[in-house]
């Protein structure tokens, strides 16, 4: 079924609706869903992402991995992320959430955006937004997850805004290591740079990350980048 109009353009329309009827995000989606002939948004995205399903792409995740999953602003690059988070809880592993960005309100809403019942994973999903993240912060937090735990840190570019926490490199260097060494995959959500142009390429790559600091992007394992509900996933090497 072919949309009205490209993904990104429906969320904001639905955040837009959100706020002038004061409904929640989730029930805005739908309706803006239910205008595109779906019976609801979760549907709707999981048919324009049909390409990579999400559970395929955590499939091709392993224990120890860094992931970066990155998107232009609406393009999904947070609901990807929380995606493969729900897919570790249904394999019965835990997920925590790290983010100098959201409130908690605003993550667990998006829960029902994606088709998930986050009182189903109630037990296994944390959220943090504490303005201490850090890599040092995250390893401490994490010093005793089991292998197989996903931790999603939101966003990348924010890890090493104050000045009194380390170079980005150093703090990706960090959690690379630690990562390996307890088997806990660590998916950094990325911003885009605004120069990239869909029209030269139909999915960002590597190369327009934005880097306001320096940072060695082979230290990542795997990427997913999202634009325009399309999804393409690709591994290092």
């Amino acid at each position: 079924m072919r949309l009205s109009a490209p993904v990104y353009h429906l969320k904001r329309k639905a955040r837009l609706l959100s706020r002038q009827q004061n409904i929640p995000l989730h029930a805005a989606l739908d309706r803006i869903a239910a205008g595109e002939g779906f019976s609801g948004w979760s549907l709707l995205s999981s048919k324009t992402n049909a390409a990579v399903p999400v559970g395929e792409l955590y499939a091709r995740l392993s224990p120890g991995d860094l992931v970066l999953v990155g998107a232009r602003p609406g393009h999904g690059k947070t609901l990807m992320s929380l995606r493969l988070a729900v897919e570790a809880m249904k394999a019965g592993n835990r997920s925590v959430f790290f983010t100098l960005e959201d409130t908690e309100k605003v993550v667990l809403d998006r829960f029902p955006v994606i088709g998930a019942d986050h009182a189903e994973f109630v037990s296994l999903f944390e959220f943090d937004n504490s303005d201490a993240i850090s890599a040092d912060y995250i390893v401490e937090r994490l010093a005793h997850a089991s292998r197989g735990t996903l931790a999603v840190v939101d966003f990348l570019q924010l890890l090493d805004q104050k000045r009194e926490k380390p170079d980005l490199m150093i703090q990706v260097q960090a959690l690379r290591a630690f990562a390996r060494h307890k088997g806990v995959t660590v998916v950094f959500i990325s911003q885009i740079d605004r120069s990239y142009d869909p029209a030269l390429k139909p999915v960002p790559d590597l190369k327009d990350i934005r880097l306001p600091n320096p940072l060695d992007l082979a230290l990542f394992d795997k990427m997913v980048f999202v634009n325009n509900g399309r999804v393409e996933f690709r591994a290092a090497g």
